[in-house]
């Protein structure tokens, strides 16, 4: 967990994660939701953490800023970013990543956005990535069945380059 976190309109998170949360409340705005303090809090929070967070480590961060803050309150803001393509869950460690891609992508709506992402087995790091390669041929494989996809997420597990440093 990170050292030092703002509280509720305390100092602020990084620069780069105010403007990444600034774009995010814009894009819930264009999309008729709202990006309310819990919200924001939770997603800042997702965003400065360098490995993905489990919705318990989130509760437990939270309540030191929200001591009434409960389990549905941590799903309900997971729930809504998810929906809102602002963060993925990563299903093979039951842990959310903020969507680099969604926060900083000038395609608009039109991006076509596909994530994938390498798993680091070693220290549990997450990179995301977006190759329209891969997004293409499991849309065409897709087709082929007769099946339309309408949300594809690629999870890959294998050793970083920082630990085959390390490990080798």
């Amino acid at each position: 967990m990170l050292e030092k976190l703002p509280t509720l309109g305390d100092e602020p998170f990084s620069p780069k994660t105010e403007a990444q949360l600034d774009r995010a409340e814009h894009r819930c705005v264009a999309h008729g939701g709202r990006l309310t303090g819990t919200r924001r809090q939770v997603l800042g929070f997702i965003l400065e953490n360098p490995k993905p967070c489990g919705a318990y480590e989130i509760l437990d961060w939270l309540r030191g800023y929200q001591r009434n803050a409960a389990p549905p309150t941590v799903y309900r803001a997971l729930d809504f970013l998810t929906a809102h393509g602002l963060i993925h869950r990563i299903e093979r460690l039951a842990a959310f990543t903020g969507c680099t891609h969604r926060l900083e992508c000038a395609h608009g709506e039109e991006c076509g956005h596909r994530a994938q992402f390498l798993i680091c087995k070693h220290c549990g790091s997450v990179q995301e990535l977006e190759d329209q390669h891969i997004g293409a041929a499991l849309s065409k494989a897709a087709r082929a069945v007769d099946f339309m996809p309408t949300h594809s997420t690629v999870e890959i597990e294998g050793v970083c380059h920082l630990c085959r440093k390390t490990h080798s």
